[in-house]
């Protein structure tokens, strides 16, 4: 099965209008809508990108089990 996504901004109401897509005449394809969240800004998407991060033993073995 060959996938190719899209993406448009509708113009009218229950209308989308799609062109130069790679499929012929007599192809038969499936078409699934999903409607895009409006919050998908990056800063919102990841929210910890470009926060500080301080670390106590930065050079310290992680996996190792250390004595209390």
């Amino acid at each position: 099965m060959l996938a190719h996504r899209m993406e448009t901004t509708l113009k009218q109401d229950g209308t989308i209008t799609l062109s130069g897509l790679p499929f012929h005449t007599g192809e038969v394809v499936e078409i699934i809508i999903l409607a895009q969240p409006a919050h998908t800004l990056p800063s919102v998407r990841y929210p910890l990108r470009n926060i500080p991060t301080h670390y106590d033993r930065p050079t310290e073995a992680v996996d190792i089990p250390r004595e209390v």
